[in-house]
């Protein structure tokens, strides 16, 4: 009865890993790979310092938002679909042989780099060296060929909202634990994560923080931030898949991200 049942066992054991690693795929995308993880200092703020909102109306965003401070919107679109085609296995399927063009991650990315979208993930797309220099630290965002990704882009639903006479615009991106963008300002936009998690900091407009246009905002995070009193610290928080941040017109900001992340940024220019 024993040896009879071990066939039946085995099947179950073996169901329940499949369903194990199905599920973690699904978390990430099957972007967190095996090898050295994330430095020590990627971690998520003690507290969040942007509002989240998952009932917000049109006319509150414009009234309270849209020209005075950022906001965390939740569950305005459903991107399951989108979501769908970002896994890494998806991406590498459709736009492998494709050639993007990657950028500096500092203030100014006067840099750029083309290749193959496959060997960027394949041979580039790891954790953030914390003493390399943002001009040595390459990053796939913002230079998308729309033709060539038009594909993905059509389903992408970004948020309901606009500004008077502004026209959105796409930027698609995918980067590495420990990358992210030092500060810098631009237009107003929106920010969503698909994959994985972005630490946000931001500061009004009449508020210039204290950085180095060419150090990562891993350095900035790890020399600086401590040292910051209370009063000169910017507003922060960590977008979680789903989420989207509201950037107003010039205000500064930087990224991190806490894992290998895809996201896309709608500016209302």
């Amino acid at each position: 009865m024993a040896l009879e049942a071990q066939p039946l066992l085995w099947l179950a054991l073996w169901t329940l890993a499949v369903l194990a690693r199905s599920s973690g795929e699904d978390a990430d995308g099957g972007w967190r790979r095996p090898g050295p993880g994330a430095p020590a200092a990627v971690t998520e703020e003690e507290h969040c310092t942007v509002e989240r909102r998952a009932d917000l109306s049109y006319a509150e965003f414009v009234q309270r938002y849209a020209f005075s401070r950022p906001v965390i919107l939740q569950g305005l679109t459903d991107n399951s679909r989108f979501r769908d085609l970002c896994t890494r296995q998806r991406l590498l399927a459709s736009f492998g042989a494709s050639v993007v063009r990657l950028s500096t991650a500092n203030t100014y990315s006067y840099q750029k780099v083309d290749l193959p979208f496959e060997k960027y993930v394949e041979q580039m797309l790891h954790p953030q060296d914390p003493i390399s220099m943002g001009n040595d630290t390459l990053y796939f965002f913002g230079d998308n060929n729309f033709t060539e990704w038009a594909s993905l882009f059509r389903h992408y639903s970004p948020p309901p909202f606009s500004l008077l006479g502004t026209t959105p615009a796409y930027s698609f991106g995918i980067a590495g634990a420990g990358s992210g963008v030092p500060f810098h300002w631009h237009g107003p936009g929106f920010s969503e994560v698909i994959y994985g998690r972005k630490r946000w900091f931001l500061y009004p407009p009449e508020k210039t923080p204290k950085f180095h246009p060419n150090k990562t905002t891993l350095a900035w995070l790890q020399d600086t931030y401590p040292a910051l009193t209370p009063s000169a610290r910017p507003l922060e928080c960590t977008i979680q898949a789903g989420e989207v941040l509201y950037f107003p017109d010039r205000w500064w900001h930087a990224t991190l991200n806490l894992d290998t992340s895809v996201f896309i940024s709608t500016f209302l220019g």
